[in-house]
């Protein structure tokens, strides 16, 4: 039950953010940002699977099935998901330095990019901690929801956000990872798929949140830092991988 009340209340702390009524299927944080209910059908629903399968008996056989059909099939073991949550949002980066334009610039794009991560970080870890479920491989009981899943996701909105005007395809082949990311934290043992799914949800669901408060949050807190440069890499500390970021104003 820990759980299920953690999702509603982020629930409700995303709709409580919203302002006036604009029109019967958006409504307004400020004059600048625009919700969309219409955007939170696949998040909320990949999400509500998760948290159901904590306590349904059919999903939890789902899960099962799905970990026996995996390992019945495939016998050694990848770590490539360690690697690919990351790749989908740092191909949007790659994109721009190569030359091929997306939605927003620098500056833009990399505050989206924190705000998605701390939303997304914030909500897997404090429900992690306060959870109880146990990880395929039984070797710890925060198996819920899937991190590298909902960072994987997080990136693949961020990568079809950023380039849907230019093409399409850029989008899907993101998602296409993030479904790998996702694939491979149960191949590996690390997930059932409810985990996978409701990670699933919470990173698409950060990404859009964060797009949703972009203008409101440049304009209270980067409105004087029109440059911004940085760089952001991959790191390691002999136990864990990560990213690490540097930016100047």
């Amino acid at each position: 039950m820990k759980k299920i009340n953690l999702i509603i209340l982020f629930s409700i702390m995303v709709l409580n953010a919203s302002g006036q009524y604009k029109s019967p299927d958006s409504l307004s944080l400020n004059k600048n940002i625009k919700f969309k209910y219409q955007a939170l059908i696949i998040p909320t629903t990949l999400i509500a699977y998760g948290v159901i399968g904590l306590e349904s008996h059919t999903l939890k056989d789902i899960n099962n099935d799905t970990k026996q059909e995996i390992n019945e099939h495939i016998d050694n073991k990848l770590t490539i998901d360690d690697f690919s949550q990351y790749s989908t949002f740092l191909s949007v980066y790659a994109l721009n330095a190569a030359g091929i334009k997306g939605k927003n610039n620098f500056k833009d794009r990399t505050i989206i990019l924190t705000s998605a991560y701390l939303i997304m970080g914030t909500t897997v870890n404090v429900i992690k901690m306060t959870g109880n479920e146990l990880r395929p491989d039984r070797t710890s009981n925060n198996s819920f929801p899937s991190g590298h899943t909902a960072t994987a996701f997080m990136g693949a909105e961020f990568l079809y956000q950023e380039y849907k005007d230019v093409s399409v395809w850029y989008g899907i082949s993101g998602y296409l990872v993030a479904a790998g990311t996702g694939f491979f934290r149960m191949y590996n043992d690390r997930h059932w798929f409810s985990d996978v799914a409701a990670g699933a949800g919470i990173g698409i669901l950060s990404t859009k949140i964060a797009y949703w408060l972009h203008p409101l949050i440049k304009k209270t807190i980067f409105k004087n830092k029109e440059n911004m440069n940085g760089i952001i890499m991959p790191v390691y500390d002999g136990k864990q991988y990560g990213l690490g970021m540097s930016m100047s104003f």
